[in-house]
């Protein structure tokens, strides 16, 4: 009797490489902003595109003793250049979760309403930023990569709409 052939190609759909096993979980608390001025009876909100071009918000890890209030304005400066903002309501948190190397990270991330205040077209994003931009509201929320986000993003639309 003689045998099959292999089926070419088998390889590329069926991944026969385990991941390695995971070691550790870690936690990351972060905090950041849904940043938004105002231009007439219009919002806009500031968006930044991380190094693999989704278009999110700023935000970055909490340090020891800092308090996520403060974490998202420091953030917010780092990231965008603000200078003057006004950090409101807290809107809520997100959670999710990542693989890096073996270990597995529970990422939670508080988010505040900001106010941005001053020159807010004075902008210096990082370098490791892809982009940074002024969105009308409804373009922002079509431009987010990720759905908790934008459903922050409504939230804290109704926050905005709610004080005007």
């Amino acid at each position: 009797m003689q045998r099959p052939k292999p089926i070419q190609g088998f390889k590329k759909f069926v991944n026969t490489r385990r991941k390695p096993v995971i070691k550790e979980v870690l936690r990351e608390p972060t905090a950041g902003g849904i940043v938004y001025r105002k231009k007439g009876n219009k919002v806009e909100i500031l968006l930044i595109q991380d190094a693999k071009d989704r278009w999110t918000i700023p935000k970055g890890h909490i340090e020891e003793g800092e308090a996520a209030k403060d974490t998202a304005e420091r953030e917010i400066r780092e990231e965008t250049g603000l200078e003057k903002m006004k950090v409101l309501n807290w809107l809520g948190k997100i959670n999710f979760r990542y693989r890096r190397q073996q270990s597995l990270v529970l990422m939670t991330t508080d988010i505040f309403l900001v106010e941005a205040q001053g020159d807010t077209n004075k902008l210096k994003p990082e370098d490791w930023m892809n982009g940074i931009k002024w969105f009308p509201s409804n373009e922002a929320l079509d431009k987010i990569e990720y759905e908790d986000i934008g459903k922050i993003i409504l939230l804290g639309l109704n926050k905005i709409r709610k004080a005007a």
